[in-house]
């Protein structure tokens, strides 16, 4: 999302038990020990753009900002979270997030409050800010690992600026990926196939 979106102020998000009665707590004392970093897409197994190569920056520890108007760290214990910034040469850009949870059931809760909040991302927009309008899109789940679901945000603004995003939840085992690639356009702009096999290969690469 560009900046004049991340301003956008998010309500104050409550998590309760997401997926059978798991509440996203503390780790308690004994957790699972730390498994090895995941790993992160390259610049060439983004989804290509027709008149510009990507560039891959570092991985850096963090929460990246460029996920920061749909996805927060707000409600959900403090992870160690890594990501990875993708940029082209042109208004394209993408960023991967990824966080080892110290359960299956922990992280399996993170994913779907993390794809609640993509889903939801668009009505909060709007509620937060009378100069956009936002909508979103389901493209489905696919079976990769312990799954992955993808989805879209369009947004534009009373002064007629226009933004696309697709974004992914999965998850492997205790590790759960969020990848966005985003630019100016709608929904007829958007790499769904691409992206799609984008997010497979994101989560098939964890480990």
């Amino acid at each position: 999302m560009p900046k004049h979106l991340r301003a956008s102020a998010l309500t104050a998000l409550t998590v309760a038990a997401l997926a059978a009665g798991t509440v996203l707590t503390a780790p308690a004392a004994g957790a699972a020990p730390t498994a090895a970093a995941p790993k992160f897409l390259s610049a060439s197994q983004l989804p290509p753009h027709p008149s510009s190569t990507w560039t891959a920056g570092p991985v850096t520890e963090g929460f990246p900002e460029a996920l920061g108007t749909c996805v927060s760290t707000e409600g959900v214990p403090s992870y160690d979270y890594r990501y990875r910034e993708f940029r082209t040469d042109l208004d394209t850009s993408a960023v991967q997030l990824t966080v080892v949870a110290d359960t299956s059931a922990l992280a399996k809760a993170l994913a779907k409050h993390y794809d609640d909040l993509i889903r939801t991302c668009a009505d909060r927009l709007e509620k937060n800010d009378p100069d956009i309008e936002a909508e979103g899109r389901d493209y489905g789940s696919l079976p990769v690992e312990e799954g992955a679901h993808v989805r879209g945000v369009h947004t534009e603004t009373s002064g007629g600026s226009t933004d696309i995003s697709l974004l992914s939840v999965g998850r492997d085992g205790r590790t759960v990926t969020v990848v966005r690639w985003g630019q100016m356009g709608d929904f007829g702009d958007a790499p769904v196939a691409a992206f799609k096999k984008t997010t497979t290969i994101a989560v098939n690469k964890l480990y």
